[in-house]
């Protein structure tokens, strides 16, 4: 059964600068938050991370040989919260609480679309992610306590983001 009658107490009003600050004060929690998640996952041990997309890893001796399963818990982890952050938001656009809780609007993709150019990026994401063992939120978290091969993967990243940015116009 949805709560579409979920009801938010109304957020007091306050000057915009206070709105402001808080909000980027509740991004950084969130951040600090979902990066502590990321460390004590493992998701940002390259290693590991490494183990658990290496599926040939299965061949190799009794189940479950090379390759290490413990991350499918974390990504099942938050499969569960999304669910349920999907079962508590309402359906219908319409209705006066369809929006973030501390935030203004959605923002949804405007593309619903599979296309060549998201296949395209699915794979150089992936091949990415298999080659260095990190994508964009565990390689930001593991800045301040990685090693050498992060300070490189980080760079590396962003140019690659600055690229896509430039052959997307």
């Amino acid at each position: 059964m949805r709560p579409d009658n979920f009801a938010m107490p109304p957020l007091p009003r306050r000057a915009p600068a206070t709105r402001l600050i808080g909000g980027l004060l509740l991004a950084l929690a969130a951040g600090l938050l979902f990066a502590l998640g990321l460390l004590l996952s493992g998701m940002a041990q390259p290693a590991k991370v490494i183990g658990f997309l290496n599926l040939a890893g299965l061949a190799r001796g009794e189940f479950p040989g090379a390759w290490d399963p413990s991350l499918a818990f974390v990504m099942g982890g938050a499969v569960m919260v999304t669910l349920l952050a999907f079962w508590l938001t309402p359906a219908n656009p319409s209705h006066p609480q369809r929006k973030p809780w501390c935030g203004g609007q959605f923002v949804l993709p405007q593309q619903e679309r599979i296309d060549a150019a998201l296949l395209q990026g699915a794979v150089i994401f992936g091949v990415g992610w298999g080659l260095a063992g990190y994508c964009p939120g565990p390689a930001l978290a593991t800045l301040l306590i990685g090693g050498q091969d992060v300070w490189l993967f980080v760079p590396a990243m962003l140019a690659g983001m600055w690229l896509a940015r430039r052959t997307m116009r």
